[in-house]
């Protein structure tokens, strides 16, 4: 028996791509749902949908009513997906607007989606490096766009909402996040060409395990504002970790050996504050790091020859 049975939560962005998958699982799980979504979906598998906006109080408000735990995924998940100020004003209006009137109810507990984004690197603007790796909650940010600077913010809100009201807080900083048939298709496309993953560690998760994650954080026995890193063991890469950072990162200092295609991020805190391991990885043979991606040796200087 799951311990959410007989909880009433609420899921804004439930029609999203993690929201309706986290939607559909805990209601089979014996939760009662309301999902609050922007826009129509008919296929939601909901006791009670909502439409409406997270931005709006009078939204939040009647979405919230008679629920006490929430999940809150509603989000614009990328730097290009709408013009910055829309970006960074729907996200963070919409965390604070969430949690403040959550918490302002004496609802106990919510779970946030947040991001790998939230150390900045991903979708910086710069060439940038991680200051180590495996990245850890204490990697320095180095913030140079508005969706990493909502997801970061948003991680405040959370210490703010628990702070003067009390609610707990878990946030989850989702890597890449599809269905197994995208990622499948993601990692060929690292296989051909890996740099492009390396400021995500070439990290992922699967929809089910996203959502699991989030279920799993509705029933830890954690209290506080939490924020850490999820994603699977192993890399969506089909090369050993150390070589493609050898390839790509050699100058990145490594806090310690990672194990064949190992993911450079430390899970330490998935796994001890909720439990959380991914149970869904991707079926990616591991390779050896072709010729043509591997770094060119030193070149030798041919001794001189006398006369």
């Amino acid at each position: 028996m799951s311990t959410v049975e007989g909880s009433k939560i609420l899921v804004t962005g439930a029609s999203g791509r993690i929201g309706s998958v986290v939607t559909r699982r805990l209601r089979a799980a014996g939760a009662w749902v309301t999902a609050l979504s922007i826009d129509d979906s008919p296929s939601l598998e909901a006791d009670r949908v909502l439409v409406g906006d997270t931005t709006s109080q009078d939204d939040v408000a009647a979405a919230l009513d008679g629920v006490d735990t929430v999940v809150h995924l509603a989000a614009l998940a990328h730097r290009d997906i709408a013009p910055p100020y829309d970006v960074y004003a729907t996200n963070v209006v919409s965390t604070f607007n969430v949690l403040a009137q959550a918490g302002a109810l004496g609802i106990s507990r919510a779970v946030v989606a947040g991001s790998i984004n939230a150390c900045g690197l991903p979708q910086n603007v710069h060439e940038v490096w991680p200051a180590y790796v495996p990245y850890d909650t204490h990697l320095p940010v180095d913030i140079a766009d508005w969706y990493s600077l909502s997801k970061h913010q948003d991680e405040s809100t959370a210490r703010m909402a628990w702070r003067h009201w009390g609610i707990d807080v878990v946030t989850l900083r989702f890597p890449h996040v599809n269905s197994a048939e995208a990622l499948l298709a993601q990692s060929r496309q690292l296989t051909d060409d890996p740099r492009g993953g390396l400021l995500e560690g070439w990290s992922y998760l699967t929809t089910e395990d996203a959502a699991r994650a989030v279920e799993l954080s509705l029933t830890a026995p954690t209290t506080g504002a939490h924020a850490f890193f999820l994603a699977a063991d192993r890399t969506l890469a089909p090369y050993r970790t150390e070589d493609l950072l050898d390839a790509f990162a050699p100058q990145v200092p490594r806090t310690r050996r990672l194990v064949g295609r190992e993911v450079p991020i430390d899970l330490t805190p998935a796994r001890e504050l909720i439990g959380f391991r991914a149970e869904h990885e991707i079926d990616v043979p591991t390779l050896d790091l072709p010729a043509r991606l591997r770094p060119d040796p030193s070149p030798h200087t041919s001794p001189s020859k006398e006369h």
